[in-house]
């Protein structure tokens, strides 16, 4: 996604102005603004106000209440496992995501097509149909759940459970950000590196992760994201307990159901300020990768 984001950048002005010479094309003053407006309103209504809501409602009984919302035993718990799940699920689905978009993009093997559609599985499949699978398979009552309590090894109702459910839900974000982007860059780089003697290492180091690096710098944006802020699947597979198997999503939650409104807003205005943090990298990251792609077409002609 963000090659295409280079690439359609790197047009710039002069694609937009081209674009807007053709008859076909151009809209009155009227229309622009019209759309312009209604996308605007969409984005404060239902984008905008919610955000600016959470952060008044945390505040509202002042900044003590804030901060003892946050420092509280079950929030810093909430915490900790919330970027436990996420620092074990990151580099699982990165080194994933590498090594099936490069095995996709660079390569021609029987069941590719087969491998494309388990990575977009989890976009197709509920979170709570992906956590209620694992209970099936690792619960007390699921297929490896007598062997699992036999050896005192504890999956559902405990961190591994939330890790695996973290796993499950983020790990096409990589894959999914480099598959097109390897696959519009083509073999030729590699191919000529092999050529003039440098092994697999040596290419996928020198030549290829310098060409992948923003896109996959984005997908980890997304995973790290999604891990954070995942509700569904971790909500079945953690059994609620405070203060050992709720994330952050799972805390405001209860929180918010034991009318603790200010402590659950105060709690979910950490995720909103991960969304935002997100948003600014983000858009840092497609700046990059468009000025880098701009560079290479300069180099080029």
């Amino acid at each position: 996604m963000s090659g295409a984001i280079a690439m359609q950048w790197s047009a710039g002005g002069d694609g937009a102005a081209r674009f807007e010479s053709k008859a076909a094309t151009r809209e009155s003053p009227v229309v622009k603004w019209l759309i312009v407006g209604v996308s605007l309103t969409f984005f404060a209504v239902f984008l905008l106000m919610p955000l600016v809501a959470v952060l008044v409602e945390a505040l509202r009984k002042g900044w003590e209440t804030y901060v003892t919302a946050l420092i509280d035993p079950d929030a810093l718990s909430a915490v900790k496992l919330t970027l436990i799940a996420a620092a074990i699920a990151l580099p699982l689905n990165l080194v994933f995501g590498v090594a099936a978009a490069w095995a996709i993009a660079k390569f021609e093997f029987r069941g590719k097509h087969f491998l494309i559609t388990l990575i977009d599985l989890p976009f197709s499949v509920s979170p709570v149909i992906a956590g209620l699978i694992y209970v099936l398979v690792f619960g007390a009552q699921g297929w490896l759940g007598p062997w699992l309590s036999e050896h005192d090894i504890k999956v559902i109702f405990a961190v591994p459970g939330i890790v695996l459910a973290t796993v499950f839900v983020t790990f096409p974000f990589v894959a999914r950000e480099l598959i097109p982007l390897m696959e519009a860059q083509g073999k030729e780089e590699e191919e000529a590196a092999v050529v003039l003697g440098a092994n697999g290492w040596q290419t996928f180091w020198h030549v290829t992760l310098p060409n992948i690096k923003w896109g996959l710098m984005y997908g980890v944006i997304l995973t790290n994201a999604r891990a954070m802020g995942e509700f569904g699947a971790v909500s079945v597979v953690s059994g609620h307990i405070r203060g050992e198997t709720n994330t952050l999503p799972l805390h405001v939650e209860i929180l918010y159901n034991e009318y603790q409104f200010a402590a659950a807003f105060a709690v979910a205005s950490l995720l909103a300020m991960l969304a935002l943090v997100t948003l600014g990298i983000k858009t840092w990251v497609e700046h990059r990768a468009a000025a880098a792609h701009n560079e290479k077409q300069d180099d080029a002609s």
